[in-house]
C-alpha cells in the first residue's frame, strides 16, 4: 500500500556538493555470486557522503565495498597517496556501454577514512 506524505513531513535538504572528475579508483568487495574481486575503476563523482562508478563485476543493492582511490598530486601535495573508505552500495544502474556493466552508486559508511602512501 501506498501512502501519501505531507509536504511537511520531510526536510527538504540542499543539492551535496561534490566532484566530478576522474580518479583511478580500485574496488574490493563480493559480488552479487558472493565471490570475493578487485575491480580498477574511476570515480565520476564523489563527495563527503558518497560515490559513483562503473563496475564490470555484478553488484547488488547493499553490499559492502572498499574503494582505494588515487588522490590527484596537487590534493596530495605531490605524494602519492591513496585514500581508502568503505560504503555500502545504494543504487545500481545497467548501462548501455560494453566497458561498463553496472553504474554504482555507494554511500560510505560514515565521515571516517584512511589516507595512505602508496606501496
Amino acid at each position: 500500500m501506498l501512502r501519501k506524505s505531507s509536504p511537511h513531513s520531510y526536510k527538504k535538504i540542499g543539492p551535496e556538493q561534490g566532484f566530478k572528475l576522474p580518479l583511478p579508483t580500485v574496488v574490493e568487495g563480493q559480488d552479487a555470486f558472493g565471490k570475493a574481486f578487485k575491480e580498477e575503476t574511476v570515480l565520476f563523482y564523489i563527495s563527503q557522503q558518497g560515490a559513483s562508478f562503473c563496475l564490470k563485476n555484478s553488484i547488488a543493492i547493499g553490499s559492502k565495498l572498499k574503494l582505494i582511490i588515487d588522490l590527484p598530486p596537487k590534493l596530495a601535495e605531490d605524494k602519492d597517496l591513496k585514500l581508502a573508505v568503505h560504503g555500502k552500495v545504494v543504487f545500481v544502474e545497467v548501462s548501455d556501454d560494453h566497458d561498463c556493466l553496472q553504474r554504482i552508486s555507494m554511500r560510505f559508511d560514515s565521515n571516517r577514512y584512511i589516507i595512505k602512501p602508496d606501496r
